[in-house]
């Protein structure tokens, strides 16, 4: 949808006016704006100005409207996401304004969302990708867990920082009464066969947690493709890099992905694969895909997501259990 004139839309009219002012941009330059698609949250636009500038604006729903816990003041979190991406060199949006008027007005990034791509863009991409998560992770942070502050203040360990979140999204499986392959009690028995692995963890890192293709805009140069920009960072947390590869091989495993890897690593990441590790990975794996399962409740998605979200989330997120229960009776190991 794109609108052109106030007299479309007076309300949301309005409210694109209001955050450009609040942002200290004249609010008569705003001549259009158009719905953008993907966000299943918060509400997003474009805007754009009469010199041809463009911002996005997103607007999160009502505090009264049903969510995750976790999702409240996400907004805060995607503003520090961009805030610390840019002091290491990494394409985002860049936060303009005060985002604690509730909304959150940004830089448009070029680019579109990854799409299906040959071999031969795909793979120096991936290895792109990598060189830039590589960065994202050499950032520190204050202390572990979402800086958004919904689950409470910033933990001074990731295994108390992770295990709240966990426990968080396993009251939301029963508030919400959501379908799961397997009982809650059940998924929490499992997952905390793994959480002595998550000690490792000492240094709190720049974690996007949500870095599907959806999320990495492609721009098309002279010189070939390039990522544009990494975009919807408002489930950024501090803890493990380990918890990013998860979106970005969701449904699948990162450890194929050797061009990524190779990337990383080029760019001073450590990605090492032992017992613990694996522990860890697994344990992310459930904790997104139990995400996604239970969100489709509050976000009453409708029956066609429904119905793919338990034929193809599902197997994965008890796959990631089995895979738990099989590291909590293997002896401990070391190396890849």
């Amino acid at each position: 949808m794109d609108e052109e004139g106030s007299g479309a839309g007076t309300d949301e009219w309005e409210r694109a006016g209001r955050a450009l002012r609040e942002a200290g941009l004249p609010p008569g330059s705003l001549v259009g704006r158009r719905a953008l698609s993907g966000g299943t949250y918060n509400t997003v636009e474009e805007l754009r100005l009469t010199d041809g500038t463009r911002y996005v604006l997103k607007v999160p729903p009502p505090d009264t409207a049903p969510a995750l816990a976790y999702e409240r003041q996400l907004l805060v979190s995607e503003a520090e996401f961009y805030r610390w991406a840019a002091t290491v060199g990494v394409p985002a949006p860049r936060a303009v304004g005060d985002h604690r008027d509730g909304h959150l007005l940004m830089t448009h990034c070029p680019g579109e969302p990854w799409g299906n791509l040959p071999d031969g863009e795909r793979r120096p991409l991936r290895r792109e990708l990598g060189r830039m998560v590589a960065r994202l992770h050499g950032v520190t942070g204050p202390g572990f867990g979402y800086p958004s502050g919904a689950l409470g203040p910033l933990a001074p360990d990731w295994r108390t920082a992770f295990t709240g979140m966990y426990e968080a999204l396993l009251d939301d499986a029963h508030r919400y009464r959501a379908w799961l392959p397997r009982p809650v009690d059940e998924v929490a028995r499992t997952a905390r066969t793994a959480f002595d692995a998550l000690d490792e963890v000492t240094v709190p890192r720049l974690v996007h947690f949500d870095l599907w293709r959806g999320n990495i805009l492609v721009e098309r140069a002279e010189a070939g493709p390039r990522i544009g920009g990494l975009i919807d960072g408002e489930r950024m947390l501090w803890g493990d890099p380990l918890a990013d590869f998860v979106s970005l091989a969701l449904l699948g495993d990162i450890r194929q992905d050797t061009d990524f890897l190779t990337g990383y690593q080029e760019g001073g990441g450590v990605a090492e694969f032992d017992g613990a590790a694996r522990q860890r990975l697994a344990l992310y794996r459930s904790y997104l895909y139990l995400i996604m399962l239970i969100e489709t409740v509050p976000r009453a998605s409708g029956d066609e997501r429904d119905a793919w979200v338990r034929a193809t989330v599902a197997p994965q997120f008890t796959a990631a259990l089995d895979e738990i229960g099989r590291g909590a009776n293997t002896p401990a190991e070391h190396g890849s």
